[in-house]
């Protein structure tokens, strides 16, 4: 059941993203000369997260404390990384992000084509010159599209929360942004790490905790540890329910 659920489920999926492609595309092209930051193109990717996610009956979604008044701030959102799902899950919120991305998923054909498009930054984890990068983030963060980083920087092998690295933390103690925990729950079960096939039914969860203001915490670890303690807690709570 879950096999044939999996590839009527790839083949909708294919579908969505090669549609979406198209009018990505074009509005890419006409909005370019004055949408610096590809707000447009990717805000019609929350569209493209809703048909991926809501269309399943045997899905069911639990969105709590998604105020868009939390990002009202600079701000950058960190998330645990639980799946694949987990892109399209974050763009059932109600606010656009530019996303820091592994830039192995630009490479891909036609999907890495619209990441490029809505203006996501691509970065290889192994480099040294990735945190300089992320430098990209600033100026659409300063006015005022949230940056969305995932601290762990893959996707987790056993459920369980990973250690974060410090470059979200870095960057927001530098230009003094908050920070913004999400918690996901459901996509380990739905489709974890080297899994193609999804779960035909199955609760998600996103929880977004309060903003943390980066100039109460004297350094980078001390702002690191209370995100990965919070998220931590909140992750544990959802679960054990």
């Amino acid at each position: 059941m879950r096999a044939v659920f999996s590839i009527i489920g790839w083949i909708y999926w294919a579908v969505c993203i090669i549609s979406f492609f198209f009018i990505v595309l074009v509005l890419y092209v006409l909005t370019a000369p004055f949408d610096r930051y590809n707000r447009i193109p990717n805000q019609v990717l929350r569209g493209l997260g809703w048909l991926m996610m809501k269309v399943n009956p045997g899905w069911s979604f639990d969105i709590r404390g998604a105020d868009p008044g939390k990002v009202s701030e600079p701000t950058i959102v960190v998330a645990n990384h639980q799946s694949f799902l987990d892109l399209p899950l974050l763009y059932l919120l109600p606010w656009s992000m530019k996303w820091v991305a592994k830039k192995d998923l630009f490479k891909i054909p036609i999907l890495g084509w619209i990441i490029y498009m809505t203006g996501q930054i691509g970065i290889n984890r192994q480099s040294m010159r990735s945190f300089k990068k992320l430098d990209k983030l600033v100026e659409p963060i300063q006015d005022g599209i949230p940056g969305m980083i995932f601290p762990e920087g893959t996707r987790t092998e056993d459920g369980d929360l990973k250690p974060f690295k410090n470059g979200a933390f870095k960057l927001a103690k530098r230009y003094n942004f908050n920070i913004l925990p999400i918690v996901l729950t459901g996509g380990y079960e739905a489709m974890p790490r080297g899994d193609w096939t999804a779960s035909p039914t199955q609760e998600f969860k996103i929880s977004v905790l309060d903003p943390i203001s980066a100039d109460k915490f004297e350094t980078e670890t001390e702002l690191k540890e209370a995100a990965y303690m919070f998220i931590e807690q909140e992750l544990e709570k959802l679960e054990s329910k």
